[in-house]
């Protein structure tokens, strides 16, 4: 890692039998509040969640990307992020633990995912964040990524889109559709006019 505040820790690649334990044992810590969290799951039916699991199991098998962020041995934090369809990458959770913040990690640990989902030619990187999150927010549109949407949720609450566009056309074209650009001659042929 290029940031001198960080050269003691790793970026590692996980197989999911090495995240999950860690990643389980963590993330409660990190995004649970008891009293605040509604989880769907406790508002289904036993005949609910086995069909909501055969659902699941007729999905395929989407490419899963697990890194964890090691100081030494220790798990300091992760990024999981999943294929959502043919050609976009959904960067589904990602967390540094308290006494590891304030470091550049994050930046790191969202750099490294980009790498590798644009290798391999994912078209369309994106994330979704409580709408306050400026901890998480502000990097990553530092490092390229738009807004791309809102949504309200009845399990998170309001929430904000974020989008990564490894081709500059892509990003062009966004700028274009939002009203911030006049199309160029790229643009203008792509859109047949």
């Amino acid at each position: 890692m290029s940031n001198p505040n960080i050269s003691n820790y790793e970026i590692r690649s996980m197989s999911k039998e090495d995240f999950d334990p860690l990643f389980q044992e963590h993330a409660t810590k990190i995004f649970d509040d008891e009293t605040l969290v509604f989880r769907l799951r406790d508002a289904l039916s036993d005949d609910e969640r086995a069909r909501i699991k055969k659902l699941d199991g007729s999905m395929g098998e989407p490419f899963m990307l697990r890194l964890g962020v090691f100081h030494g041995d220790e798990f300091v934090g992760w990024h999981l992020g999943r294929q959502d369809s043919a050609s976009s990458f959904y960067m589904q959770n990602s967390a540094i633990l308290p006494a590891h913040r304030r470091k550049g990690l994050y930046n790191e640990l969202v750099k490294r995912a980009l790498e590798v989902a644009t290798e391999l030619g994912f078209q369309s990187i994106w994330s979704r964040h409580n709408a306050t999150n400026n901890a998480v927010i502000i990097p990553k549109l530092k490092q390229g990524f738009v807004i791309s949407g809102m949504e309200v949720s009845d399990v998170f609450g309001t929430l904000v889109h974020l989008t990564y566009f490894p081709k500059e056309v892509r990003r062009k074209m966004m700028d274009f559709r939002v009203g911030q650009i006049k199309p160029d001659a790229e643009t203008k042929k792509l859109l047949g006019i």
